[in-house]
């Protein structure tokens, strides 16, 4: 579904005149099968959300391909409808101008869907991230951060894509609220036959909800393992940044 090779990407450092650039992302390459959940750890700085907003094409890499179905996701026509994303700072990522309808109908519509059709998948949308109909006409200001979060991934499972990049999304949740968004995440991809790519420091969180996760440490992979295989991970890196959850 996901093939990424070769993938560079590194910024300027220092003013605006300077030439010097700093190399956040070094030599990554991984594919992510369909419906697979596959978590990309690392500690702050590491450039795992650098990566996030290359495969959502919201950044181009300087050298490699990221390709979803064997199309550029720079290719907008590739992404639309097929790749969704859920951020940390759920408060930035609905209008808040716009009721919760307003914010899940876009998406929607940009699908061509008639309205009253929209209407109808918003209702069980809502159902289906724990949430009512009377949520509809709610603003963000009057959601609590669980009750906002899940609009966020309800909208983003709306055009029944086959890949969300969750960022960070649960990172900024009471930890009893994560455990119901983790679980909301796992019953969504196995109604949806979802990918997901589950970007986040939380060792914890990935190995609860992901089959595989790649460990990157200074901009490089390190490491890639799955869940069941975490015991035996190799670098003392990954060995260090994995023992909170290995007994």
């Amino acid at each position: 579904m996901l093939s990424v090779n070769q993938v560079e990407k590194s910024y300027k450092k220092g003013g605006l005149f300077s030439g010097e650039r700093q190399k956040v992302l070094s030599n990554i390459s991984f594919e992510c099968k369909q419906g697979e959940c596959l978590g990309i750890i690392g500690e702050s700085g590491s450039g795992k959300s650098t990566l996030g907003r290359l495969l959502l094409g919201i950044e181009k890499p300087d050298h490699g391909t990221i390709l979803f179905e064997g199309k550029s996701v720079d290719d907008r026509k590739a992404r639309l409808g097929n790749i969704s994303a859920v951020f940390q700072d759920y408060t930035s990522s609905i209008n808040p101008f716009y009721t919760v309808e307003q914010a899940m109908m876009e998406p929607l519509k940009l699908q061509g869907m008639v309205r009253q059709e929209a209407q109808i998948k918003i209702d069980l949308l809502l159902y289906q991230v724990g949430l009512n109909p009377s949520y509809r006409t709610k603003y963000p200001h009057e959601l609590s951060g669980g009750e906002a979060q899940r609009v966020c991934i309800a909208r983003a499972v709306s055009t029944e894509p086959k890949c969300i990049v969750l960022d960070e999304a649960i990172s900024s949740l009471d930890g009893s609220v994560q455990i119901q968004v983790l679980e909301l995440l796992k019953s969504l991809r196995e109604i949806y036959n979802i990918g997901y790519i589950f970007i986040t420091h939380d060792i914890q969180a990935a190995s609860y909800i992901c089959d595989r996760v790649m460990i990157i440490r200074n901009g490089q992979i390190e490491e890639m393992v799955k869940i069941e295989q975490l015991k035996d991970v190799q670098s003392a890196y990954a060995r260090k940044l994995l023992q909170m959850i290995i007994t």
